[in-house]
């Protein structure tokens, strides 16, 4: 009997062990995961994105774009078409860090932000996989037979024709307006 309780103390060891740490890894995980996840959210609004003054612009002419007023009351924030879909973690996370970083050394560097520059940099690097997050039921448009073939060649390209979707949308959010552009009250020629 006495080599039993001998080869039980290990196993009880063992165990607590274990208990310890997984007790001290929810202690540890819990409190820097909710950080990490409230830093995230908390940094992913426009209001956010509009406390340095270079984004000012962007922001001011977004809120009068149709990606805030429209019939369906979507709204479409800055990291909807700036940063990759979210279920893409690692490549949303690192573009998100990356836009972070460079915002700040543009903030601080003391160098006059070029709005123009900046914007064919941001029209260059999208791609049409961010306005199709929102933008899905794009081939079925029945009232606008253009509209519809020129969705379809765009998702649809022949090899050497392919297009983004903002080199036919670009001047549909980051535009001075005096108006707020509510497109559902716009009248359309048919």
């Amino acid at each position: 009997m006495a080599e039993v309780s001998k080869t039980e103390k290990p196993k009880k060891r063992k165990f607590l062990k274990s208990i310890l740490l997984i007790i001290l890894g929810i202690i540890i995980g819990f409190p820097l995961f909710s950080m990490t996840y409230y830093t995230m959210v908390r940094t992913s609004t426009p209001q956010f994105c509009a406390s340095c003054h270079e984004i000012q612009f962007a922001y001011n002419t977004w809120k009068t774009s149709s990606h805030v007023n429209n019939a369906q009351g979507f709204v479409a924030d800055c990291m909807d078409c700036h940063l990759p879909a979210p279920h893409d973690t690692w490549n949303f996370f690192y573009t998100k860090t990356a836009h972070g970083i460079k915002d700040i050394i543009v903030h601080f560097s003391g160098k006059p932000y070029d709005r123009e520059r900046n914007r064919q940099i941001a029209y260059a690097s999208f791609k049409n996989e961010q306005c199709q997050k929102c933008h899905r039921n794009i081939l079925y448009i029945p009232d606008k037979r253009g509209a519809m073939l020129a969705h379809r060649s765009v998702i649809y390209a022949r090899p050497g024709y392919e297009k983004k979707c903002v080199d036919c949308h670009y001047n549909l959010v980051h535009v001075a307006r005096t108006y707020y552009d509510y497109k559902q009250y716009k009248s359309y020629a048919r």
